[in-house]
């Protein structure tokens, strides 16, 4: 979704458009655009609104909306640095009051879905207004296991999806994280990934949740969960590291929401066995990495894990949060290489899907598991933070 250079130079003598809310579209096939365009014009009737939309794009088919040419990106599943470089450059330039980024697939967004993030940000006195998506009982795992209870844990928040790929933002909000980014598209490392709520939080800003209903995902470019997984995590880890002043200090956690509704479309049932097998062959073959980052008590859960059977497969939820815990400390202690270190919790996250979907298979809500995992991250933080302080205080 983004570029290395994330505003061209441009020079007219005619002044910038203007509109009060900004709305920055990902790049996405021509029909994609069209469909979040026709879903915007259904938002905002009539509404003072700035379309910044790639190169290219045929705007001519809406004469009552304005549209600001970017260039052409390259594509991205999920929001990175550079497109809040992005979006902070031209709010400026076009003195946009809120900004909406849009990701790719946006237009299976509801109008009123557009409209409630939009509204959050130019009337409700958000700075970061975030969807709540429905999405399919086995889809947003890695957000599931990991981002969502890390980030409600240590930043007392309860934002679903932190690292939602639709977003509103204040103008504040906007410059904050323009900011941010810059720092990474001037080391060309527009691709990095940012983490707003966390951003938010630390800086006392209003967050507003939004019941987006369902949603498309975008598909990676690289599918694999060897890859996702140590990318996603290990920007995670390395936020959490930056932010360790603050997140050690006790905060209260805001009233729960209702529960998400049970999403209706049928899964079909998932084949958990390579899960469990690659958990299994890893269980012999990274014993020597998994002994430096876990203590002997998790060792042991993980040994009487390897022989348990498909249909009974459960990983306790005390266990995975320790897991990630251990994984996070010695990722900031660089017990061993980082990247070493990621690969060897995929197995393990594998194992977890597994005994997540075995969970929801039985019978019990999949919302309400990722609930009771949230839960027990949050049970735990008190020995993330001793052993942040006193890191030889546990080792074995």
């Amino acid at each position: 979704m983004a570029t290395a250079d994330p505003m061209p130079d441009v020079t007219s003598a005619a002044p910038p458009a203007t509109g009060s809310l900004l709305v920055l579209l990902a790049a996405m096939p021509t029909e994609q655009l069209e469909t979040a365009v026709e879903k915007l014009a259904a938002a905002f009737p009539g509404e003072n609104l700035l379309i910044a939309a790639p190169d290219g794009f045929a705007a001519s088919a809406w004469p009552e909306l304005q549209f600001v040419p970017t260039p052409q990106t390259g594509t991205s599943w999920t929001l990175t640095a550079a497109d809040f470089a992005h979006a902070c450059q031209l709010s400026q330039k076009h003195e946009s009051r809120g900004i909406l980024l849009l990701g790719q697939e946006a237009g299976s967004l509801s109008a009123a879905d557009l409209r409630g993030l939009a509204d959050a940000v130019l009337t409700s006195g958000a700075d970061l207004a975030i969807p709540r998506y429905d999405l399919p009982p086995h889809a947003g795992l890695v957000n599931s296991a990991i981002l969502y209870p890390l980030t409600r844990a240590l930043f007392a928040s309860r934002a679903r999806y932190p690292l939602a790929i639709d977003l509103g933002l204040s103008r504040r909000m906007a410059e904050r994280l323009g900011s941010v980014a810059q720092r990474y598209t001037s080391l060309n490392q527009g691709d990095a990934l940012l983490w707003p709520v966390n951003e938010a939080v630390a800086a006392g800003f209003a967050i507003s949740e939004i019941d987006a209903g369902p949603r498309t995902l975008p598909r990676p470019t690289d599918p694999d969960i060897s890859a996702i997984l140590p990318h996603v995590a290990g920007s995670l880890f390395s936020d959490i590291d930056a932010r360790a002043a603050f997140w050690q200090r006790p905060r209260q956690l805001p009233p729960a929401r209702p529960p998400l509704p049970l999403n209706s479309e049928a899964d079909e049932p998932a084949d958990i066995a390579p899960m469990l097998d690659a958990f299994r062959l890893a269980y012999t073959n990274l014993q020597e990495i998994w002994s430096l980052v876990l203590p002997p008590n998790s060792l042991l859960g993980l040994k009487r894990l390897a022989v348990v059977e498909a249909p009974a497969f459960r990983m306790p939820d005390n266990l995975w949060a320790r897991i990630v815990y251990d994984f996070l400390l010695a990722y900031r202690l660089r017990t061993i290489n980082r990247g070493h270190l990621l690969g060897a919790l995929v197995p393990l996250y594998l194992a977890w899907v597994a005994s997540h979907l075995n969970t929801a298979a039985s019978g019990t809500s999949p919302e309400r598991h990722v609930e009771a995992v949230a839960a027990a991250f949050e049970a735990d933080k008190p020995y993330l933070v001793s052993r942040w302080r006193w890191p030889d205080r546990f080792n074995p």
